[in-house]
């Protein structure tokens, strides 16, 4: 995967640049790019409102693709794996604007779409395009899904999620509340806004005389929460840095963390800088790493908008620190990010069970060597915004077996909400929260 931009296209005749940008981005993820890096490159060219449309058609459809893959199949012979993967994207696309968004006339869906495939593939794939799009058109009030006995099939198609992930939250919590969590993964998360430099009430009272309606938070009652479709970048708040935009169960990450007044921390994972902006408050200096270039000049990005005065930045690798004697480390490590599937619609597409392990692998690493840099006494906070166990607990529970010399250590009472937290560890849920997924060990380094 590269961060370079892609290449520039020139604008096919009679397509939209957002269906052109929308087809070039299910070709970035073919490639094995991340949605939100691609997203980011590409978008350039769009008004507010166009780049908006783009991300409803994009995300949507990777949220439905099961779902759309079941209808379509049905009507291309042979199914769609018989087809070039580049028109079967086309396809999808074009029965998701079809199916799910009503501003747009089915002429429109189809005509665009035919274009698009008579372009890239040829007038063969244009005629069926046209074909099947017509048919879905003409047949979208006989839709059904296939009836399948298999109650974890039926819960993957039905949802739009992989098996395998579906069988292991099933055997976790049950049907119905996995049921609960894939409805959560489909549901387009909220902005929630994190008040800096200024208080959650001054803040409100600007937003709301920009004219946007404001509402409570889940969970973190300092947190400010937004309809869907307001343009951040375009309000006065923005520009002034006066908030960041962050889920609550990643605030609830650092609240859990509880350190004291004027610690010296560092934050090792730290892009894209929120979870950093919240350990700047209490401690008196923050060393904010990250190991990927491309990440940290957007962490530095988001630090310079909001002038936050006690933090440094430094491209550094969590396995190998380079800070010592700290009286606490936080380490949101990299992992599968099964929590905020609703977020990132593609990983659930992306993801493969070994990648489990790998992931396990990684993460030991970076524990160990964040632990080696925590001074006697201090504190060493884990967290992922993963929900599976091997990325989870059982790190915890490892390596507190072999190290004597730290102990799990809670919060005090009512830093947190207790309803997120188990067993001393803090544990975010979707289907139970209505946010993202999360997960946090305190830890803390004794003797010595």
């Amino acid at each position: 995967m590269t961060d370079r931009p892609p290449t520039l296209v020139r604008p096919v005749a009679g397509v939209t640049d957002s269906r052109r940008i929308a087809a070039d981005l299910c070709a970035d993820l073919r490639r094995g790019q991340l949605l939100d890096v691609a997203f980011d490159l590409r978008i350039g060219p769009l008004d507010a409102r166009d780049r908006r449309w783009t991300q409803e058609l994009v995300y949507g459809m990777l949220r439905k693709r099961s779902i759309l893959d079941a209808y379509l199949s049905e009507r291309v012979k042979g199914g769609l794996v018989r087809l070039d993967p580049d028109l079967g994207d086309l396809l999808r696309l074009g029965a998701y604007q079809l199916l799910s968004m009503r501003s747009v006339p089915a002429y429109a869906a189809i005509a665009q779409t035919v274009e698009l495939a008579k372009q890239r593939h040829g007038i063969g794939a244009s005629k069926l395009a046209n074909a099947v799009l017509r048919r879905v058109d003409r047949e979208r009030d006989a839709l059904v899904l296939p009836t399948l006995t298999d109650p974890v099939d039926a819960l993957a198609l039905n949802h739009s999620h992989p098996r395998w992930l579906v069988a292991r939250w099933v055997a976790r919590w049950g049907a119905s509340e996995t049921e609960q969590l894939l409805i959560a993964n489909n549901t387009e998360p909220s902005i929630v806004l994190r008040p800096y430099g200024i208080v959650r009430e001054q803040l409100e009272t600007m937003l709301e005389d920009a004219g946007v309606d404001v509402s409570e938070s889940p969970l973190v009652r300092d947190s400010i929460q937004l309809p869907h479709g307001v343009s951040l970048t375009e309000l006065g708040a923005f520009r002034k840095g006066l908030f960041f935009v962050q889920d609550p169960a990643s605030t609830l990450v650092t609240q859990y963390a509880d350190l004291s007044l004027g610690a010296r921390v560092a934050d090792l994972c730290a892009a894209p800088g929120g979870k950093t902006l919240e350990l700047s408050r209490t401690a008196s200096m923050v060393v904010a790493g990250d190991r990927n270039l491309h990440r940290t000049q957007r962490l530095i990005e988001n630090l310079r908008r909001v002038e936050a005065r006690n933090i440094s930045s430094v491209v550094m690798d969590a396995r190998q620190p380079a800070v010592r004697e700290l009286d606490a480390v936080l380490i949101d490590v990299p992992c599968t990010g099964t929590g905020t599937l609703r977020r990132h619609p593609d990983a659930r597409w992306r993801l493969r069970i070994s990648d489990l392990a790998v992931m396990a692998a990684l993460q030991r690493s970076i524990l160990r060597a964040a632990a080696a840099v925590v001074r006697p006494g201090g504190l060493l906070i884990y967290s992922t915004c993963s929900l599976e166990p091997e990325e989870n607990d059982a790190q915890i529970e490892s390596f507190l077996a072999e190290r004597g010399d730290w102990q799990l250590e809670p919060p005090a009472e009512g830093v947190v909400p207790a309803s997120v937290l188990d067993a001393g560890r803090l544990r975010v849920l979707p289907q139970r929260s209505g946010v993202d997924g999360a997960f946090a060990a305190r830890l803390r380094r004794v003797g010595g």
